[in-house]
């Protein structure tokens, strides 16, 4: 793993906060097509200096460089939170009981 690389970040066009680490320069038709058609269109959202250290908000530095080392790119995709759920069959305020 290298110290230090020079990656591009892209955000999905088709899933909502969802994130894909890539060398900068890298030829998006090179990455898998089955990642590609999921992903959607790339939509460029910054460039930065990546490396072991650097903290984000899903992820580490050493992940991101791991990953990218290891099939071309890093893929963010969105926390799963059970909050969302909600039982439209009691009123609120209601135990489960």
């Amino acid at each position: 793993m290298k110290d230090r690389e020079f990656v591009s970040v892209f955000r999905s066009s088709k899933k909502s906060d969802t994130y894909i680490f890539v060398r900068r320069g890298q030829k998006w038709e090179e990455l898998p097509e089955s990642l590609r058609s999921i992903f959607g269109t790339p939509v460029h959202s910054m460039d930065l200096v990546m490396t072991p250290e650097r903290k984000l908000a899903r992820s580490s530095g050493e992940q991101v460089l791991k990953a990218i080392e290891e099939k071309d790119f890093f893929l963010q995709m969105p926390e799963e939170q059970d909050s969302y759920v909600v039982d439209f069959r009691t009123k609120p305020g209601m135990n489960h009981s």
